[in-house]
């Protein structure tokens, strides 16, 4: 009904809206945890890989993510923002509750997969649409919430995982089907925003971007390689921080739960800092290279401590490195990006975080096999993300000073 009105401004509606809707793919990660355990033993007695395919199942639409979402960002630029999204809102409902209804594994895991698909474009139209929605202060205003919010979606929808779980086996799917209550607030909210030409220069907003006289790949090489960087580390303490507790002694899943329920809520601190640096006018290096350097300082203390006390203090860093880190790549990427390259360029960007989920264990796994010890992996990363932090400083000021 709104995709035609040609000067709408978007409000809290469609703020709120965009806000939830990013919380699917998310959801899609964390609503599966508690039903690990009763899908690996509802298949154990007649598939044999059960114990391996189930936790890959998990982040198999990661995978997909990473591979999707560059041709979702040219589909977003080539035939608009709105309609995508809510074909794949809609997609990821259909496509997320099937399992409720299959007892193969092998067709499981290959609705995870297609799930990813629809993810993919999610994220992509998603990031796209709060830059063409606001302006910076906005764009960070809305970010703040999303990562704000997502933690807090994420406790809910854990609780209700686990009554499912209890429930059946595969009761967890039913809850893909928010999705579609989700897609008719779009229908209802959700506009196709004009180029920053029309709309956008009428409210007076200079983008400050690149220009339109092609894809910027030299800029977009820079955003993908400290994506991905970034992705590398960030998923560092979320896919091995339990091994470093068992190294430390502490291998009880209700005694890591309560020691770490006060520190996780730090990722809090961080989404809060991202907006009051944007809202004081700090330099996106300078931000950046705080996001980076909380993570890395919090996985070295991680990789250095002999007790839980020093975990704890490490995981406080971290946390706070971890809130600040997708607002703060989202943020700067899109400060890069002109509308009409603004879908490729966030496929981009979703397509290198993802797949830095995806190699992260890997590559933690082979430095684990020389340092010795998770401990030591932590360490090793720890050290390369403050250097990272370092050389985006540097490199950034000097592009800076070259500008000027």
């Amino acid at each position: 009904m709104g995709n035609t009105a040609q000067h709408r401004q978007a409000g809290i509606p469609q703020g709120l809206t965009i806000i939830v809707t990013g919380f699917l793919p998310i959801l899609a990660i964390v609503s599966m945890f508690p039903a690990v355990g009763a899908m690996i033993g509802h298949f154990a007695p007649s598939e044999p890989s059960a114990a391996t395919m189930v936790p890959s199942m998990v982040t198999a639409p990661g995978l997909a993510i990473a591979i999707i979402a560059l041709f979702a960002g040219v589909l977003v630029d080539k035939y608009g923002r709105r309609k995508l999204l809510l074909v794949s809102t809609f997609a990821y409902g259909l496509i997320g509750v099937i399992p409720f209804f299959l007892e193969d594994l092998n067709l499981i895991y290959g609705s995870r997969l297609l799930l990813g698909v629809s993810e993919a474009a999610i994220l992509t139209t998603v990031n796209t649409l709060i830059a063409d929605y606001w302006d910076e202060g906005g764009r960070r205003r809305w970010l703040t919430l999303q990562g704000m919010v997502g933690p807090a979606l994420s406790s809910v929808m854990i609780f209700f995982a686990g009554t499912l779980a209890a429930w059946r086996w595969n009761g967890i799917f039913l809850l893909y089907l928010v999705a579609i209550p989700i897609a008719f607030a779009m229908v209802r909210y959700l506009f196709e925003p004009k180029s920053d030409a029309t709309v956008r220069r009428n409210l007076g907003i200079d983008e400050g971007g690149v220009g339109a006289e092609g894809f910027p790949w030299a800029v977009m090489l820079g955003i993908g390689g400290l994506t991905l960087f970034s992705s590398l580390i960030y998923y560092v303490f979320i896919v091995n921080g339990s091994l470093v507790w068992q190294e430390l002694g502490i291998a009880d899943p209700k005694s890591i739960g309560q020691i770490t329920a006060l520190p996780s809520l730090f990722i809090l601190a961080g989404a809060a800092i991202f907006w009051l640096l944007g809202r004081n006018g700090v330099d996106a290096r300078w931000q950046l290279a705080l996001m980076l350097g909380l993570l890395g300082s919090g996985l070295a203390l991680m990789g250095l401590t002999p007790n839980w006390q020093g975990m704890v203090a490490g995981m406080v860093l971290q946390k706070t490195g971890a809130g600040m880190a997708v607002p703060v790549l989202i943020a700067w990427a899109q400060s890069k990006l002109p509308y009409q390259h603004r879908g490729r360029g966030m496929g981009l960007w979703t397509a290198t975080f993802f797949f830095g989920q995806f190699a992260s264990p890997l590559i933690l796994s082979t430095i684990k096999g020389s340092a010795g010890s998770m401990q030591g992996a932590f360490l090793v990363a720890g050290i390369a993300a403050v250097v990272g932090s370092a050389v985006v400083a540097l490199v950034m000021q000097r592009h800076a000073a070259a500008a000027a």
